[in-house]
């Protein structure tokens, strides 16, 4: 099973998971504070709310493909490398409340895009200290580094 993610950060986490609630006619997949998420079949979407600041209008945070084990996320690392894009790997992440294997790349307009798969739940937000900066997950200062990194705010929330 594979499906797109779409992760937003959103000023009313409330309002907005009743609106989607509405708008997709399922209750989120995943609550904790500050989060939420949908598992929607039709479409295949997996939706993150991630709380953002108030008052301020519904941002994109980043993109995703959800996939079905860690080998297709290392099948998929090796296409995108194979195509030339700029990648960076996280196995065994805790991030947004779920274990997960990961890849990054960027897309021309810098919007992250993640190639991820859940492994197991997790009891916090996370953390990637891997990272350059790592106080939140997955975050990190790309042009130190050389590489993709997400969104300030982006974790994969895929969870």
């Amino acid at each position: 099973m594979s499906r797109v993610q779409l992760a937003l950060n959103v000023a009313d986490l409330e309002a907005s998971v009743a609106f989607y609630s509405k708008l997709f006619g399922v209750e989120p997949a995943k609550r904790r504070p500050g989060y939420a998420n949908f598992a929607v079949t039709e479409p295949p979407l997996k939706l993150v709310l991630i709380e953002g600041e108030p008052g301020q209008d519904t941002r994109l945070d980043h993109l995703g493909v959800e996939v079905d084990s860690t080998r297709t996320v290392a099948a998929a690392t090796d296409r995108l490398k194979e195509a030339g894009l700029a990648t960076f790997e996280e196995n065994d992440t805790s991030c947004c409340y779920a274990l997960q294997d990961k890849v990054w790349v960027h897309g021309p307009g810098r919007e992250p895009w993640e190639v991820y798969v859940v492994k197991a739940d997790a009891d916090r937000m996370g953390k990637n200290p891997a990272l350059e900066g790592g106080d939140a997950c997955c975050t990190g200062d790309p042009a130190a580094s050389g590489r993709p990194a997400p969104s300030a705010t982006a974790c994969g929330c895929g969870s």
